[in-house]
């Protein structure tokens, strides 16, 4: 038995170094992503806060509004508290996160001491471009255990699952992967209803102010994350 035992280790150690290295390849993708291009030089420079801030008191009233609720994405999710809509303390986003590194990350633990009533999911927008023959079958599974423990450690919590927003048609240009974000997005629909957690499309958000994408064409400015809030109000027992 212990040569079995040793190959499974070594196994799983090799996948474990092969998923961080894949996932620094991510991170920067969408490292780079998040940066915009300075006119004069041609340099990226990290982002700053939109030109357009949320006006301090919409922001008191989401943070209200939303103090029982937990935010669990990526980067774009990231935005929330990035653009101070939301404390940090509702957020659990960053640059990069797929559903598997979410479980990976021991962001369950972190969302457990946390003790949300509520908890939005958005991931996607990184999985669809993993590195593998089906992104969409191979995140998905990843996605259903995420959902798994969040209710084994959260009982009492509410789950509800969010579309990947929709990029603009240069960012799928240069990105021809995010062509599948519709699939995708039913793929969501069809877990929602599997595991009965809500879900919300968000695909027609943006359709009507295209204006407040970012220069990538993937993330957001500060605004779209009041038109985002204020659509999920209802949903927010």
């Amino acid at each position: 038995m212990k040569p079995i035992a040793t190959t499974s280790k070594t196994s799983h150690t090799a996948y474990k170094k092969w998923a961080v290295a894949a996932f620094a390849g991510l991170l920067v993708l969408s490292l780079s992503a998040c940066g915009t291009v300075n006119q004069e030089n041609g340099q990226k420079t990290p982002l700053t806060a939109s030109q357009s801030p949320v006006p301090t008191s919409s922001t008191s009233s989401y943070k209200t509004q939303f103090k029982s609720v937990v935010f669990l994405g990526d980067s774009i999710t990231e935005g929330l508290s990035f653009h101070d809509v939301l404390d940090k303390a509702n957020v659990l986003a960053g640059a990069g996160k797929t559903a598997e590194f979410s479980l990976m990350a021991e962001d369950i633990d972190d969302l457990t001491g946390r003790n949300p009533k509520q908890v939005f999911l958005q991931l996607g927008s990184d999985d669809i471009l993993w590195p593998t023959e089906n992104p969409k079958e191979y995140s998905l599974k990843h996605y259903k255990t995420l959902i798994t423990k969040i209710k084994e450690k959260l009982p009492n919590a509410k789950i509800t699952i969010l579309t990947v927003t929709p990029v603009t048609e240069e960012a799928e240009k240069k990105e021809p992967r995010y062509k599948n974000i519709a699939d995708y997005n039913q793929g969501l629909k069809e877990l929602a209803a599997s595991e009965k957690t809500g879900f919300v499309d968000l695909t027609s958000l943006i359709q009507y102010s295209p204006d407040l994408y970012d220069s990538d064409g993937i993330h957001f400015k500060s605004g779209y994350y009041t038109i985002f809030l204020d659509a999920l109000k209802g949903y927010v027992k």
